[in-house]
């Protein structure tokens, strides 16, 4: 009991990180000048961009007391379509879990895997990684965060080994983006390259990508299983999540409506994918598939209209303190852009790249968007606030424009799961009682792989002058 006491009062609540970020941001607003860029629609892609001659110092507009209470409620309101996205996912696995259906499969299927369940990792990451490089996939992957936590307490492993095997894919999905509409596309045709071009390239860097983090996480896996007591969470998985641990000495055999269920909620699932792929679907259809897929599992698993109600507000609340996350990290973005010093800090930063020597500058850049990341993590939305300062640095100092493109496509990939700011890795961290510096402890060494292999690939794109244009 005296080492769980002692964990309890040396770790600070996730939130009281979050809450400190968002007050280091409003005074911030007194100490970055506030200034701003002139926007512009290129007719040409339908997209509006700024202008990069257009920067000027504007009249300061500092965040005052009441501007720092507004942004919490603010900043749940501008991330409300992932809040709500999370409450349908905690309703609907609530659903599920009321009927007993999913423990039941999970426990048979990792009675089979028993003494070989490392191969559990490569599969479910290559499966991650994919859903990113190809399809941008990212906030989706949450719906799997209940599922991959219990096989791996299960299985031996920690919550952390959980987070890693979905968020480091889907970071390494991002970084190696071979037809990732939301920051390939959007980045290639602001810079009037052909969409998905140079797909070769990247193709290697994301093997070589998986390559890496899975081994790391294997490693990681195979010693936390060895030796528990080595793992950064292992108070916190005794404390937390030994509810998620399954009996793998009894296992009930799947009864006629559990196996409907389980059938359901793969057709969801399924239905999902393809909607994502065929149809473009986003967080609005992905709930609505789910929020259906949840009534239907608990209508075959044989619950009444109330108990449904009843389950699914149960696993709502699990999600409550995710969604109080996600809404604070999108408080502190919030709080930037209206005292108008986002665009000030990307001014800054933008002048400090365009002083580095030639020979540099694609490296250059892709710091640059590792920092800019962290305040603007969206990839669409800094690809159109970026690109258009890049392409005719890019122009200036001899490198392709598609090295600058792979240069922000690498920036803005790894710092998603690393800053604060990252509402879907902190809401994945919550969901499995994972205290951030635990994660950030975790993760830092393949982070240190991630940024030496993508300045390996942007010397290896400079040298081979990375085309086209």
């Amino acid at each position: 009991m005296g080492e769980s006491e002692n964990t309890k009062k040396s770790t600070m609540h996730p939130m009281l990180l979050l809450v400190i970020v968002v007050v280091l941001c409003a005074i911030a607003t007194y100490v970055i000048p506030a200034g701003s860029y002139s926007k512009v629609t290129d007719e040409s892609i339908g997209i509006e961009i700024i202008d990069p001659e257009s920067f000027t110092y504007i009249e300061r507009t500092p965040a005052g007391l009441e501007d720092l209470f507004m942004s919490f409620t603010l900043g749940l309101q501008n991330a409300s379509y992932v809040i709500f996205f999370l409450l349908i996912i905690g309703g609907m696995f609530g659903i599920i879990n009321g009927t007993g259906a999913l423990n039941v499969a999970i426990a048979n299927i990792m009675k089979k895997i028993q003494g070989k369940e490392l191969i559990m990792i490569p599969i479910l990451m290559i499966m991650f990684g994919c859903g990113s490089a190809f399809c941008g996939n990212f906030e989706e992957f949450l719906v799997f965060v209940p599922l991959v936590l219990a096989c791996c307490i299960t299985a031996g492993f920690d919550s952390l080994t959980a987070v890693g095997i979905i968020f480091m894919a889907a970071a390494i999905g991002y970084g190696g983006g071979i037809t990732n509409t939301f920051t390939i596309g959007t980045a290639q045709t602001i810079a009037g390259l052909p969409v998905f071009s140079g797909m070769g390239l990247r193709v290697v860097l994301f093997i070589v990508l998986e390559i890496v983090t899975i081994a790391y996480v294997v490693w990681y896996a195979r010693l936390i299983k060895k030796n528990p007591k080595l793992s950064g969470t292992y108070i916190y998985d005794q404390e937390k999540n030994q509810d998620k641990k399954l009996n793998l000495e009894v296992i009930p055999k799947l009864k006629g409506r559990q196996i409907g269920v389980i059938a359901v909620f793969l057709i969801g699932i399924v239905a999902a994918v393809i909607g994502v792929i065929k149809a473009g679907f986003y967080v609005d259809e992905l709930s609505a598939i789910f929020l259906l897929t949840g009534i239907i599992c608990g209508a075959v698993g044989g619950l009444s209209p109330s108990e449904i109600c009843r389950q699914f507000v149960k696993g709502s609340k699990e999600m409550l303190l995710p969604c109080f996350m996600i809404g604070l990290a999108n408080s502190a973005i919030y709080l930037l852009e209206e005292a108008n010093v986002m665009d000030t800090i990307l001014h800054a930063l933008a002048k400090g790249l365009s002083s580095l020597p030639d020979n540099l500058m694609a490296c250059g850049m892709f710091v640059f968007h590792e920092i800019f990341n962290v305040i603007v993590p969206s990839g669409s939305a800094q690809a159109t606030v970026t690109m258009p300062l890049m392409v005719p640095l890019a122009d200036s100092t001899g490198i392709t424009r598609q090295t600058a493109v792979l240069a922000y496509q690498l920036g803005d990939a790894f710092t998603n799961v690393l800053s604060p700011t990252g509402g879907e890795v902190l809401a994945a961290l919550a969901i499995c009682k994972v205290p951030f510096g635990k994660w950030v402890k975790f993760l830092l060494p393949v982070f240190v792989m991630w940024v030496v292999i993508s300045l390996v690939f942007l010397v290896v794109a400079v040298h081979i002058g990375y085309g086209p244009f």
